[in-house]
C-alpha cells in the first residue's frame, strides 16, 4: 500500500514538472518571438500556402529594360530612405535597376547591429540562399538576411532571424506591404531557382553621397559607413555585384590574395595579388576626396533625435490620416499591428530629406 501511494505521489509530481517546463518552453518561444523578427517557422491560417509568383505586369516591365526572370538579381536597403531596391542583371551584363519598394517599418537607429534585443535592423553585406527563403512565415513571405555574417560573428555580434518582410511591424527587420514583399520574394526566388547561387543584400544606413556622409559626420558609426561606402561606390560605378572578402575586421572589396580567401576576419588582411582596375580605383579614391572635402565644410546635421527606427514618408501620411489599424489592414492581410505606430509618427530625418540626392555616381565613360 505505501509502495503504491509513493509511485502515484511521485507520478503526480512528476506530471507537474512537465507541465511547468511545457509553460516555461512556452513563455522563452513567446519571449523570443516579441524580441526579435522571428518570422521563419511560423505558418499561418488564411494565408495561401502557395508562394508567389512574379506577375505578368513585372515580367513585362523586366522585358522593357531587357531583363529576364531567371537573371541574377541583387538587392539594395537605404534605412534613412526606408527604400528597397531590387536590380536585375540585363542583356549587357551589368545590373539595372527593375523596381523601388517603400518600406512600412524598421527599427533601431542607423548604424549596425550588434546584440540581440538591441532593435537595430542590420548594415552591411549579405548573402541569400534558397534555403533562407520562407513561404510560410508569420508576416505572409520572407528571406533571411544572414545576420550575423562571417565579419559580424567574428566580431562577437549577437542576434537572429533578422527578416524582409510583410506586415508594418519590426524588432530588427525591414518590413514591407504584403504586396511588396510578395514581388520581391517572387524575383529572387526564380533567380535562386534559375542557377543564382545566391544573391546579395547590400544593407545601408542611407544613400551614401558625400552630403549624407557629412551630415552623420558626428555619428560614431562614420568609420564604419566608410567602409560600406567603398562597397557602395563600386557597386554604383560598374553595376556589378562587388566581390567581398573580410579580413583586418573589415569589408574589402573586388581584391584577391595571396593564399586565397582570408580565413579569419579579424587578423590583418592577406598580400593582395589582384586589386580593382585602376580607373575604377581611382574614382572610388575620387569619391572619398569628395566625403573629406564635405566634411571639412562643417555643416550641422539636421537629423533629429530618435524615438525608433523610420517610416516611408507615403506610409507616416497615411498613418496619420487613418490611425494605426487601417494602416495595418491596408498593409498586410494578416492585419499584424504597426509597431510602436507613436514612435513611427516622429520622422528624424525630416530635415535631411530635402536635401538628398539620388546617390549615384557620375560615371561619364560606362554607357551601355
Amino acid at each position: 500500500m505505501q509502495n503504491s501511494t509513493t509511485r502515484k505521489f511521485f507520478q503526480l509530481a512528476y506530471g507537474r514538472v512537465l507541465d511547468l517546463a511545457r509553460r516555461v518552453a512556452v513563455t522563452v518561444a513567446l519571449g523570443a518571438a516579441l524580441c526579435s523578427c522571428v518570422a521563419a517557422e511560423m505558418a499561418l491560417d488564411g494565408v495561401s500556402s502557395e508562394p508567389p509568383q512574379i506577375s505578368s505586369k513585372i515580367i513585362a516591365e523586366m522585358s522593357k529594360k531587357g531583363m529576364k526572370a531567371e537573371s541574377p538579381v541583387l538587392v539594395r536597403i537605404f534605412k534613412q530612405e526606408s527604400e528597397l531596391e531590387v536590380w536585375k542583371m540585363d542583356g549587357s551584363g551589368r545590373y539595372a535597376l527593375l523596381k523601388t519598394y517603400p518600406m512600412c517599418r524598421w527599427s533601431g537607429r542607423l548604424g549596425p547591429k550588434t546584440r540581440e534585443g538591441d532593435r537595430q535592423a542590420p548594415e552591411g553585406f549579405y548573402h541569400v540562399t534558397v534555403g533562407m527563403l520562407n513561404p510560410k512565415s508569420q508576416y505572409y513571405v520572407s528571406f533571411n538576411l544572414g545576420y550575423p555574417n562571417r565579419l559580424e560573428s567574428a566580431l562577437g555580434y549577437t542576434g537572429e532571424a533578422l527578416m524582409v518582410h510583410g506586415a508594418c511591424s519590426s524588432s530588427g527587420c525591414y518590413a514591407l506591404t504584403d504586396q511588396g514583399v510578395g514581388e520581391i520574394y517572387a524575383i529572387v526566388a526564380k533567380a535562386l531557382s534559375s542557377g543564382q547561387n545566391h544573391f546579395q543584400v547590400q544593407a545601408y544606413p542611407f544613400r551614401m553621397t558625400p552630403e549624407n556622409m557629412a551630415l552623420h559626420r558626428s555619428d560614431e558609426n562614420l568609420p564604419f559607413w566608410r567602409t560600406l561606402k567603398e562597397g557602395y561606390d563600386a557597386f554604383e560605378l560598374t553595376k556589378q555585384q562587388p566581390k567581398v572578402s573580410v579580413c583586418g575586421r573589415r569589408y574589402v572589396f573586388n581584391t584577391a590574395f595571396e593564399g586565397g580567401e582570408p580565413r579569419d576576419p579579424l587578423a590583418a588582411c592577406p598580400i593582395p595579388v589582384m586589386q580593382p582596375d585602376p580607373q575604377i580605383m581611382a574614382k572610388i579614391e575620387a569619391e572619398q576626396q569628395k566625403v573629406d572635402a564635405a566634411l571639412a565644410e562643417g555643416k550641422v546635421s539636421p537629423v533629429a533625435a530618435y524615438v525608433d527606427g523610420g517610416m516611408h514618408p507615403s506610409f507616416r501620411t497615411l498613418l496619420k490620416k487613418n490611425g494605426p489599424e487601417k494602416l495595418a489592414a491596408s498593409i498586410s492581410g494578416i492585419k499584424y499591428p504597426v509597431s510602436r505606430p507613436e514612435a513611427a509618427l516622429a520622422d528624424p530625418f525630416q530635415g535631411v530629406r530635402k536635401r538628398m540626392g539620388a546617390g549615384a555616381i557620375s560615371d561619364q565613360s560606362s554607357g551601355d
